[in-house]
């Protein structure tokens, strides 16, 4: 082995080192600034040893000027991008973003197989079936992350409907894909013909595309981890075919994590994987006659939420993607600030699926320099929502809908959620009466002790800091 190569192995085992350390950081608030700073030493240390592998592989070759500038183009590129995009999304563009990554790893790992399949030289002869193999698959998983990512950030962003798409035996295609995609592996691994690559791309790409249209709006947030997970895969197959350690256990890390993380959110909405890939969120509960929910909301103005704030003795903030999309985090922090100093006890609920990503809420309560010890886990802190004066819940919906616990016809039936109802008094931030992103409609908002506080939550809450 090279000096060089000694030297990116080493470097490698570095930088999986810190990718390890950057997911243990990233899950606990106190550290997850620290566990940021890891991955970005490990991508960096990782990118400079690839560099310097290539460079002394491709030394003295005729085409090494060329695939120099390509290299360093490449980066360049991608820099200028990546800081661009950083610098301007907001964090309601984040769920898209992360979304729309994903589809760039899925595709790199396309076009990483489609050129192991065209270059094979050097491969020993009874490793060949192994190498077709690898590369099947890679494309297969890439093609599926590709296309799935692109649908979910279409999803996200609004350009499509959020809502499910319905055909006729969906679960039938999904399922005969995987049959026909095993089918085909092994053909291409017995005879590696050029046309089954083409058409298991055509047929992953479909299976993306389908896999994450049927799925409905209110699981996205499990969507976005499973494709986080698929993306790892894509990745570690990538790795095989490059014969790149570095980049096998960076994928399975990701890959492992992501579906963890899955099984987490599904935990949450007390759902199986099987069940979202399915479907089932997202699609809006037919109404029958006088199903509607019965009585009538009861409006409420800022200065007497201001009012009701200053007389209450604990006080729960339960945001959602509305607290995101009116970036009322500041507000909201300097609110709760402001009571703490007047005595109050003031915390926050997150439901695990909040908002339309993992930890967004978590993210934008830090970003608003909200003390990690009053923000809870939905878990945390149901039991004592019953015992608490007023709960404030800005910008939620599906995540505080009581339908969830005493309506087995509903279509979040069983999902465990925040029982904000419990509360003394309840107020909720809305711009109006409509469902939530589940499409289902919410009894809380009728209930005797809800108050409707219309508006944009952003200057809804600087109103009552004014009356405060």
């Amino acid at each position: 082995m090279s000096v060089a190569a000694s030297l990116a192995t080493a470097a490698y085992i570095v930088a999986a080192l810190l990718f390890v350390l950057s997911l243990a950081g990233l899950s606990r608030h106190e550290t997850s600034k620290r566990g940021v700073t890891y991955g970005i030493v490990g991508m960096t240390i990782a990118l400079a040893a690839t560099v310097v592998v290539v460079v002394t592989a491709a030394w003295g070759a005729a085409s090494f000027p060329l695939g120099i500038t390509l290299l360093i183009v490449a980066v360049l590129v991608g820099a200028v991008i990546g800081l661009w995009r950083a610098r301007v999304v907001e964090m309601t563009g984040m769920p898209q973003l992360i979304a729309l990554f994903h589809s760039f790893v899925g595709l790199a790992a396309v076009l990483v197989g489609w050129n192991g399949a065209l270059y094979t030289e050097g491969i020993p002869a009874n490793l060949l079936g192994i190498h077709h193999a690898e590369v099947f698959i890679g494309v297969f998983i890439g093609a599926v992350t590709f296309t799935g990512s692109i649908v979910a950030f279409l999803k996200l962003s609004a350009r499509i409907s959020s809502k499910p798409l319905m055909l006729p035996g969906k679960n039938v295609l999904n399922v005969g894909a995987l049959v026909v995609f095993v089918g085909l592996t092994v053909w291409y691994v017995i005879t590696p013909a050029f046309w089954l690559l083409v058409v298991v791309t055509v047929l992953a790409l479909a299976l993306g595309w389908h896999l994450v249209a049927s799925i409905g709006g209110g699981d996205m947030p499990v969507v976005v981890s499973m494709l986080n997970s698929y993306s790892g895969w894509a990745a570690a197959a990538a790795g095989f075919l490059l014969n790149n350690d570095l980049l096998i256990v960076t994928g399975a890390l990701v890959g492992s994590s992501g579906a963890y993380l899955s099984y987490i959110m599904c935990k949450a909405m007390n759902r199986s994987f099987i069940s979202v890939i399915a479907g089932g969120f997202g699609i809006e509960a037919p109404k029958k006659d006088g199903e509607e929910p019965e009585g009538e909301h009861h409006e409420v103005d800022a200065e007497s939420v201001a009012s009701l704030l200053s007389q209450a003795s604990s006080v729960v903030i339960t945001p959602g993607y509305g607290m995101a999309v009116a970036q009322a985090q500041y507000p909201v922090a300097e609110l709760a600030k402001r009571l703490r100093e007047r005595g109050v006890d003031v915390r926050f609920g997150i439901h695990p699926v909040a908002g339309r990503l993992p930890g967004h809420m978590n993210v934008l309560l830090a970003e608003a320099k909200v003390p990690y010890d009053i923000v809870l886990e939905m878990d945390e802190i149901n039991d004592d929502l019953a015992a608490t004066s007023v709960v404030l819940v800005i910008g939620a919906n599906d995540t505080v809908n009581p339908a969830a616990a005493e309506d087995p016809g509903s279509p979040i039936a069983g999902m465990p959620v925040l029982r904000v109802w419990e509360a003394e008094n309840v107020v909720v931030f809305k711009r109006s009466m409509a469902s939530g992103y589940a499409g289902v409609a919410n009894p809380l908002f009728y209930r005797d002790n809800a108050q409707m506080l219309f508006g944009d939550a952003k200057q809804r809450v600087e109103d009552i800091l004014t009356a405060l």
